[in-house]
Order: structure tokens, then C-alpha cells, then sequence
């Protein structure tokens, strides 16, 4: 993938994540925060946090999955292919029901 390209998903993706983190949380006592580097994005509510790489996506009890950006805008999990927006959408709200 273009450096360009990957560079504009992975800040869509960080956009993505920060959004629906907050409004997952407008009925909690508290708030998702997520901190973004050039290769890391780290999304933290109370003592749980996912951390994705270019290659990976993290959990705190170490669980480790497949993960990546495609050219066509959406995220790849493991081997299941969602529309980034429905892929961020999905994993903020397990991560903030959890």
C-alpha cells in the first residue's frame, strides 16, 4: 500500500475509534481514551485496552489477532472484512461492554 494512503486510513481509523469510543461512553462514568502515534493506537476505558499496529490488534489479557487497513477503506480482523466504520463502531462498543 501506498505510504500516503496508509498514513490517511490510519488517522480514519484513529478518527473512527475516538468517535465511536465517546459516544459508547456518553452513558458511562467514564471515558474511553485514545492515544495515536505513527504505528500505534492504543484505545483505553477503565482497566481495558486494544492496541493495533500495522499488523495486529492487542487486548490487555493478551490476546493477539491478525489486523489491517486495506486500499479499499475497510479493517480486516482475524479474516473478517467490515467497512471501517463498522469495524470501529463493533469493537469500541465490546471493548466498553466489557
Amino acid at each position: 500500500m501506498n505510504p500516503q494512503l496508509h498514513r490517511e486510513l490510519w488517522t480514519s481509523w484513529a478518527s473512527l475509534l475516538r468517535s465511536y469510543a465517546a459516544a459508547h461512553g456518553l452513558n458511562s462514568t467514564q471515558h474511553a481514551v485514545v492515544e495515536v502515534s505513527e504505528d500505534k493506537i492504543t484505545v483505553r476505558h477503565g482497566i481495558h485496552w486494544m492496541a493495533f499496529t500495522e499488523g495486529a490488534l492487542q487486548y490487555e489479557d493478551g490476546t493477539t489477532l491478525p489486523f489491517r487497513l486495506t486500499e479499499h477503506g475497510t479493517a480486516v480482523v482475524e479474516s473478517n472484512e467490515e467497512e471501517m466504520d463498522h469495524a470501529a463502531e463493533r469493537l469500541a462498543r465490546e471493548m466498553m461492554q466489557a
